[in-house]
């Protein structure tokens, strides 16, 4: 594969990115994903080789949910059965070819020039062109998109077209995690996005298309006969099933029912480990961490004492053995160790200290005889983690009831910034470039985040690590400290733990993978 211009640190330096070679180059490994990840079992040994047809059936524990369409959630790993985007990062954050096959950054780092393939048809049989990527930019911005990236893509000042597949993208400032936005934008069909939203029709280039939703019970697609990729996909459909209970979604898996699950709970995971006719494969990317959120607003939240002493508090490492299955890393701060924000020192800075949580308590001089509600989605992992956090707290003296919510009533609460006093969740973004977290994650955007917390400070070292050019990796590290010590020091968000992906795959599945963005790319997946 070419090598790319967009390091981690400094997208800018070189100005061609990539040239095309061709289908072949867009295979990064044999399922088209990350290639820093750990398998139990070599699932390709003894295989003879892809096979076409047969229907993959996936169990996940929540439903789609049309109106978070272009929004970071559980249902994301689904866009990209349907979709495609502009770019697709490897396992070192390197961006390579998917619907742009190659790009160039303007010298001053204020415009990008994207050269688009020319043989691409949506599902309905409409040409994909640059006006596509006009729109994708443009309809990111709307508020009602809830979009977590809406701030880069508020950054594109203009376009200018070069033919139906070349784009000029311009920039009100240098945008150091432009290529972030790139791998995020499923590029939909922009005359049917009205009826996306609503569930009715999902028009994309992706290698499935859609055949219908049941509400409740989950997607069913079929494959793309005129996918761009030659060959691909091997399977002839996928149905998505939707177990909201734990055990059901085990006894799926084990009853062949389905074959592969990225949602089995931590305790059930464990048990498989010991399983035949099971697969289980660890990214250990770090595309998602687990969290206590505060509502600074709120007392008593509202004093950064008592946010430390629930820093202090909770046992991540229990978190990580128990909730998590082993699975993920015990952490104080967001970052993963792939993140080139990433440092022992922040990993650490909080551990499990009750008698120095109980000290900050009181020094905080916050009462303690009112019971505070402790929201968290029903997922089993949430749940699980919420419980944890509430022992905890009931040991420093902090009394707490839990509000359970349904997911997709989560994630609207956590958007609008409607959460209870606590609460317990997960977010993704710190596996990517480090300014993301915090201009688009919705606990962390400097400008607007779900705990209402505001700093002069916390802006300007976003800022300045989201507006960066040059090459100087010192200077990008600076502004990632500056960034983690805020976040450290403030404990409006309080992360317990990275976690990994999970995947887990019957022995007669090959080839699923995932993205960055936690996409599932079944491109080269089949069943024998």
């Amino acid at each position: 594969m070419p090598s790319s211009s967009a390091l981690p640190l400094d997208p800018l330096t070189r100005r061609t990115a990539l040239r095309a070679a061709g289908a072949g180059a867009l295979l990064l490994g044999t399922g088209g994903g990350l290639a820093g990840c750990r398998s139990a079992v070599n699932a390709e040994e003894g295989s003879a080789g892809p096979k076409r047809g047969g229907t993959l059936t996936i169990a996940i524990n929540q439903d789609f949910t049309p109106a978070l369409l272009f929004t970071q959630t559980g249902q994301s790993l689904q866009s990209r059965l349907i979709y495609n985007t502009l770019i697709r990062y490897d396992d070192d954050l390197k961006p390579q070819p998917e619907l742009a096959t190659s790009w160039e950054y303007a010298p001053d780092g204020k415009s990008i020039t994207l050269k688009l393939r020319d043989d691409v048809t949506y599902h309905d049989g409409r040409k994909f062109t640059a006006d596509d990527v006009v729109f994708a930019v443009e309809n990111l911005r709307k508020p009602e998109r809830s979009a977590q990236l809406a701030a880069t893509a508020k950054a594109v000042t203009g376009f200018e077209k070069r033919g139906d597949h070349e784009l000029v993208v311009k920039l009100a400032h240098p945008v150091s995690n432009l290529f972030d936005l790139f791998e995020f934008m499923i590029i939909t069909d922009r005359h049917s996005v009205g009826d996306a939203v609503k569930g009715k029709k999902l028009n994309g280039t992706g290698p499935f298309r859609f055949k219908r939703w049941r509400p409740g019970t989950g997607l069913s697609l079929t494959r793309n006969e005129k996918y761009w990729k030659p060959g691909r996909p091997y399977l002839e459909a996928v149905e998505l099933r939707v177990y909201t209970q734990p055990d059901a979604l085990l006894s799926a898996l084990r009853s062949g029912q389905a074959q592969l699950s990225y949602h089995v709970s931590g305790k059930h995971l464990a048990t498989l480990k010991s399983s035949s006719g099971f697969t289980i494969k660890q990214y250990d990317t770090g595309n998602g961490a687990v969290y206590v959120g505060a509502t600074i607003d709120e007392a008593p939240a509202d004093s950064k004492t008592f946010r430390q002493a629930i820093a202090w508090a909770v046992d991540r490492d229990r978190v990580v053995d128990q909730a998590l299955g082993g699975y993920g890393l015990a952490s104080a701060a967001p970052w993963p160790k792939s993140s080139p924000a990433y440092s022992e020192a922040n990993r650490t800075h909080y551990t499990h200290d009750p008698g120095k949580a109980r000290e900050l308590l009181k020094s905080s001089g916050v009462p303690t005889s009112r019971t505070l509600p402790l929201g968290h989605p029903t997922t089993p992992l949430h749940t699980a983690i919420a419980e944890i956090v509430q022992y905890d707290l009931q040991q420093i003296g902090i009394k707490t009831e839990l509000q359970p919510f349904d997911p997709a009533s989560f994630q609207k609460k956590l958007i609008s910034g409607t959460m209870p006093t606590l609460w317990v969740n997960g977010h993704s973004f710190a596996q990517v470039q480090p300014a993301t977290l915090a201009v688009s994650a919705y606990p962390f955007n400097e400008a607007r985040n779900t705990s209402h917390f505001r700093s002069a400070e916390y802006t300007e070292a976003v800022q300045d690590a989201w507006r960066q050019k040059d090459a100087d990796r010192a200077k990008a590290h600076a502004h990632y400290q500056k960034i983690s010590d805020l976040l450290l020091d403030e404990a409006f968000i309080i992360d317990l733990a990275v976690q990994d992906s999970v995947q887990v795959t019957a022995e007669k599945l090959r080839g699923p993978a995932l993205t960055k963005f936690s996409y599932l790319n079944l491109d080269d997946a089949y069943l024998v």
